[in-house]
């Protein structure tokens, strides 16, 4: 071998061994470089409440949330199996799209008939008794389960290693915060960008009926008793979201003084005393009984039933006017209600074709099968329940032609 073989191959030599150096350099480089953008990225999250836990092994991998009781929970990266305790948000999971993932829900086909044609997946999901058993729970394996604040199950469940995400809310303010928690629990894209929809949703109506209901002197605002039933005789008091959506309407809670919030025992010389411009009627009490009130002797002294002014509240996936995503829907049917001349320009039965088609996907075909009715008569009234489950309270949007 020549001399000049022998500083050709020298060289060659040289070049691979740097050439390989460099490389492994910026090999390590890149990897110590996302090392760092991964730590930097759990630390906002942090700070978001939703960080990403250090495991090598991605099945347990964790993320921590922060629920509506303000606990940081550790749930799973991907959320695949979800149970809920909380009658009302099993609607919100459906308006974030994740009712395919529950397992366990308090619904059920026979009472909320609606929920079911709108979201059929619920079928999917084993149907919880108010009292439920724990074990029942745990057996549908949920990733996650989202329990209302008063569920006395929640440490029980916790203790046994499922997470246990907390909801509940008492006023709008704190209904959008659950719902973004709720989103952040689910912990996909959809999930955030529906409950942003919505949100904005929920404020663009808030501050159009505010804005419209602020310019109501007070002692022109109608005094309105929501009840809730008749036998034991229940009203819902103040310091709730009833009054919220009373007062954004350009009412007055009849029962504000109420201490302890919904569903509250009164006597019927309570309520006369009260003597209320409104009643509205929550679906819980049976919408023959608005027949019984009046009708009642004790009842035709009250002002409300005097002048004709009784109404039964609309109910869809759930009931409008409580817990869950269609409470949008609720503070502009309670002006138009409460307040017609005021809010002529509000449209409920376009803005119901929206809100359905927007955040339950019901289709155009599917809002066809209500075009040109006229919501007088029961009969009318148990067809649509029949055909499609439509909510018992539509009979209050007369003359709708939803197509």
């Amino acid at each position: 071998m020549n001399n000049k073989t022998i500083v050709i191959l020298f060289v060659a030599i040289t070049a691979v061994l740097v050439f390989t150096g460099c490389t492994g350099e910026k090999i390590s480089q890149v990897a110590q470089d996302n090392t760092t953008e991964v730590s930097t990225s759990n630390d906002k999250n942090v700070e978001n409440a939703t960080n990403v836990s250090t495991s090598n092994d991605k099945s347990g991998e964790t993320r921590i949330v922060t629920d509506s009781a303000g606990r940081q929970v550790a749930v799973p990266i991907k959320v695949e199996r979800v149970a809920d305790t909380w009658m009302g948000h099993n609607e919100v999971l459906a308006m974030l799209g994740a009712d395919d993932r529950l397992v366990a829900t308090m619904f059920s086909s026979k009472k909320r008939p609606w929920a079911y044609k709108v979201c059929p997946a619920y079928y999917n999901a084993v149907t919880l008794s108010p009292t439920y058993d724990v074990e029942a729970l745990l057996a549908t394996k949920p990733d996650v389960v989202f329990m209302p604040s008063r569920d006395k199950n929640i440490e029980k469940v916790s203790a046994l290693g499922v997470p246990v995400v907390e909801v509940s809310f008492t006023d709008f303010d704190s209904m959008k915060k659950c719902f973004s928690d709720t989103a952040n629990a689910l912990g996909d894209e959809e999930a955030l960008e529906r409950s942003q929809k919505y949100n904005a949703y929920l404020d663009s109506k808030l501050e159009l009926v505010r804005n419209i209901s602020s310019r109501i002197p007070y002692d022109e605002r109608p005094k309105v008793l929501h009840l809730v039933s008749l036998s034991p005789l229940c009203v819902d008091g103040g310091g709730n979201i009833i009054s919220d959506w009373i007062e954004a309407a350009g009412g007055i809670n009849a029962a504000e003084e109420v201490k302890g919030g919904i569903m509250q025992e009164v006597s019927m010389e309570q309520i006369l005393k009260w003597n209320p411009d409104m009643i509205i009627l929550s679906v819980n009490a049976k919408s023959e009984e608005k027949e019984k009130i009046m009708n009642s002797e004790s009842w035709k002294k009250v002002k409300a039933v005097q002048n004709n002014n009784v109404f039964v509240n609309p109910e869809g996936a759930f009931i409008w006017s409580r817990a869950g995503a269609e409470q949008a829907l609720q503070i502009q049917w309670a002006a138009k209600t409460i307040n017609p001349d005021t809010f002529q320009s509000i449209d409920i039965n376009n803005e119901t074709k929206w809100f359905y088609k927007t955040f339950f996907l019901i289709t155009s075909l599917q809002m066809r099968m209500f075009k040109n009715f006229e919501c007088t008569g029961s009969r009318l009234i148990r067809n649509f329940s029949v055909n499609f489950g439509f909510f018992r309270g539509i009979k209050l949007f007369c003359k709708a032609e939803i197509h």
